[in-house]
């Protein structure tokens, strides 16, 4: 694992090396026993997009294992008054050893990796959001000790979230079933991947895709940059609410995520996320831990 640019990037065993460490480095944290493994390294934290749990848990992480983060808004960077994606990556890549980018476009990210020469992990793209869906993965093992057979749903839009959590759904054994709206579906490369699994199914009806379910999952219908379309939305997104009658065609006991920030009344409702805030919320801690892994395998390989 040189990078972390997309979910594709990993492969099953990766993605439980990945787990497995945050596991440790979680336990660790919580028992007060140090894990400084990233002692004199500096950390680029690249941000085009506005970010909360990003930003917080990416500089915290650097922190706790004993380097330096350095936030870098594009509004402090030459790339926002137009310098070439290449020619930053090569010149940070002389003072950093790890990249973190936040931003729109997934070639940027690429670009990033292919002329820098320091390990790039993507915080988040309208593309790809890998991060968080370890996160996810490792929230649910959390809860069922496994996720070979674990019945995912995903009920939303088809961004980068469901793309992600499509292909680490599915790379880690579970059973992965998606509900979208006509014209709102998945990456047309994430479905040709997903074509594979038995495992996989894709509908326009959620009643269909939460059938019995051991884990549900939504986010926004309007992700970051599409705030024009919030009404068009709205209205394609309707009938698309996670809400109790919903869940009550999941199994009995299941969990529900949401990467956040959650927009009640829309795609969860104000009561199904308060009766599963708990999962949500360990769900948000663990962006810290899945990150603090990632970094620390990345920069082991340098």
């Amino acid at each position: 694992m040189k990078h972390l640019l997309t979910m594709q990037d990993l492969s099953k065993d990766e993605i439980m090396e990945i787990l497995d460490l945050a596991d440790q480095l979680k336990y660790e944290r919580k028992h007060g026993i140090s894990h400084r493994y990233l002692e004199g390294k500096s950390v680029g934290l690249i941000f085009q997009k506005s970010s909360t749990r990003t930003r917080v848990s990416f500089e915290t992480g650097v922190y706790q294992l004993g380097g330096q983060a350095l936030f870098l808004s594009s509004r402090d960077l030459q790339i926002g008054r137009g310098e070439p994606i290449q020619d930053t990556a090569r010149v940070l890549s002389r003072y950093l050893d790890l990249l973190m980018i936040r931003t729109f476009d997934q070639k940027e990210v690429e670009d990033l990796a292919r002329y820098g020469s320091v390990p790039v992990i993507n915080g988040l793209t309208d593309y790809s959001h890998p991060c968080q869906v370890l996160a996810d993965l490792m929230t649910i093992r959390e809860r069922y000790a496994t996720l070979e057979g674990v019945k995912m749903c995903y009920i939303g839009d088809g961004d980068n979230m469901a793309n992600s959590l499509i292909v680490g759904g599915l790379l880690t054994g579970m059973d992965v079933s998606v509900a979208t709206p006509k014209g709102y579906e998945p990456h047309v490369k994430v479905l040709e991947f997903a074509k594979a699994y038995p495992s996989f199914s894709l509908t326009t009806d959620p009643a269909k895709a939460i059938q019995d379910a051991d884990v549900v999952i939504t986010d926004t219908w309007a992700s970051m940059g599409m705030e024009e379309e919030k009404e068009i939305r709205q209205k394609a997104f309707q009938g698309y609410t996670v809400d109790d009658a919903l869940m009550s065609l999941a199994k009995p006991g299941a969990m529900v995520q949401h990467c956040l920030p959650a927009y009640r009344g829309q795609e969860i409702t104000e009561k199904v996320f308060e009766d599963h805030a708990d999962e949500i919320f360990e769900e948000a801690e663990n962006r810290l831990h899945v990150q603090k892994a990632v970094m620390v395998l990345l920069m082991k390989e340098e």
